[in-house]
């Protein structure tokens, strides 16, 4: 009987600082494994413990996994120390990702806080792999200083990806270097954007970050089945056993990680 928490070993080949506490690793596994945008897999520092993580790279890239990782615990903690060279484990997908076919032909507004841009940054590589599908592609991200940003030297190249994209990076805290908006993430989500008939909105980051994104877009005029929403709190087994992820009736790791709002918005303590 095949062991479900084998992994699969995997080089680090790569790291790259983001900000002070989130590294972006890009890692080759032994055996190739897919994966489609908005799945995750479980990151292992062999011996130590395991982590679930959404990949943040192109998912038609097939020989290297992105990872960008925010140190907040032990084993984000000794993952931030490895170095090229270094072996870890990876094991999965696991999830559903994002119905990408449900996308096609609609204007998609995607709304990322934080370390939240990681998941989306892999949406977006597959929503510029055949970027004439979707009418409108409109992405609002926070960050909390300019020093926070995530994907700094990117963003700009995304701008270039298709003459109908939008993007605008919101930050709390400014600085003297800063031109942008500051405020929070909710400052820039504002009427018209986009078609409030023909929309799909994504939204990635911390719960309370989700929260109030949500209740913003649901008074443009977005409707509860047209938010989805990415509900990775807690995930630990990635098959469902341990319980951990349960939201309501639902396991984020296998009926998620993306929920439509009007799924999940009657259960409780779903920003908890």
């Amino acid at each position: 009987m095949t062991n479900p928490y084998a992994y699969t070993e995997a080089e680090i080949l790569k790291v790259v600082e983001e900000t002070h506490n989130i590294k972006t690793f890009t890692l080759k596994p032994r055996t190739e494994i897919g994966f489609r945008a908005g799945q995750f897999m479980d990151v292992t520092m062999p011996g130590i413990g395991e982590a679930p993580f959404t990949p943040s790279s192109n998912h038609n890239s097939k020989d290297t996994l992105d990872f960008t990782i925010m140190r907040t615990g032990r084993v984000t903690g000794l993952l931030h120390q490895a170095k090229a060279g270094d072996i870890v484990g990876v094991r999965g997908p696991y999830g559903l990702g994002y119905p990408l076919k449900d996308f096609k032909g609609k204007e998609l507004f995607i709304v990322g806080g934080g370390v939240g841009l990681a998941p989306l940054r892999a949406l977006l590589y597959a929503l510029f792999n055949e970027v004439n599908d979707y009418k409108k592609i409109v992405l609002k991200y926070g960050a909390r200083s300019p020093k926070d940003i995530v994907f700094k030297n990117e963003i700009d190249s995304w701008k270039a990806k298709a003459p109908h994209i939008d993007i605008e990076v919101s930050v709390d805290v400014g600085d003297d270097t800063w031109k942008g908006n500051v405020g929070l993430v909710t400052t820039v989500l504002k009427p018209g954007l986009v078609d409030i008939n023909n929309t799909a909105a994504i939204v990635c980051g911390p719960p309370i970050m989700m929260k109030f994104v949500t209740f913003k877009l649901l008074d443009l005029g977005i409707k509860e089945s047209a938010i989805y929403l990415s509900m990775e709190k807690n995930m630990s087994c990635g098959i469902g056993k341990c319980g951990h992820c349960r939201i309501g009736p639902y396991y984020a790791c296998k009926d998620g990680p993306v929920f439509t709002y009007d799924k999940i918005k009657d259960l409780q303590k779903i920003w908890d």
